[in-house]
């Protein structure tokens, strides 16, 4: 009964490299239960986590929140995770861009903070703005040139998590 991702992919975005994805999604079916493999790194929705971590202790689990989901209610330090991810449902919903700065700027996230779901290269560079640093592209988008669109910009006014001075700032002191 397991229930992966329709977009979990063989290969990801890692920093600036395609690569073997090593994690299996797993979401909830429609009757809300999740099933997990029975060994390997696993990523699951944040709630299902809350809801059974002495289930996943001792596993290699990364955790995907969802875009109603706060990164305040984190019960744990960021970084007891290698690797959390954030779904982006539609092109139209911005909130996990909002989570994944969270988690970079007020939680101290360092590890990999990968984007899943509606991701292609036109939003890449924003993403690694926000401090994202691996992208699980839509299957139905070609991955390697999706990694082109981390670098479609090279100058920004604004600060980010990847450039934390404004532009005006950076010409005072150049």
């Amino acid at each position: 009964m397991l229930e992966q991702a329709n977009s979990a992919a063989a290969k990801v975005i890692v920093g600036r490299e395609v690569v073997e994805n090593r994690w299996v999604r797993v979401v909830a079916n429609e009757a809300g239960e999740v099933s997990l493999p029975e060994q390997g790194a696993v990523l699951v929705p944040y709630q299902y986590w809350l809801a059974n971590r002495d289930v996943l202790a001792g596993r290699e689990v990364a955790v995907c929140f969802a875009p109603t989901d706060e990164p305040e209610s984190l019960p744990v330090d960021a970084n007891t995770f290698s690797m959390i991810a954030c779904e982006f449902p539609a092109f139209t919903d911005g909130r996990g861009f909002s989570i994944g700065r969270l988690l970079r700027e007020r939680y101290g996230f360092t590890g990999e903070l990968r984007a899943v779901g509606d991701v292609f290269k036109d939003t890449l560079n924003y993403l690694a703005r926000c401090g994202f640093t691996a992208f699980e592209v839509r299957a139905d988008k070609d991955i390697h040139e999706a990694v082109k669109g981390i670098d479609d910009f090279t100058e920004f006014y604004q600060s980010s998590v990847a450039q934390p001075a404004p532009l005006f700032l950076r010409r005072a002191t150049a």
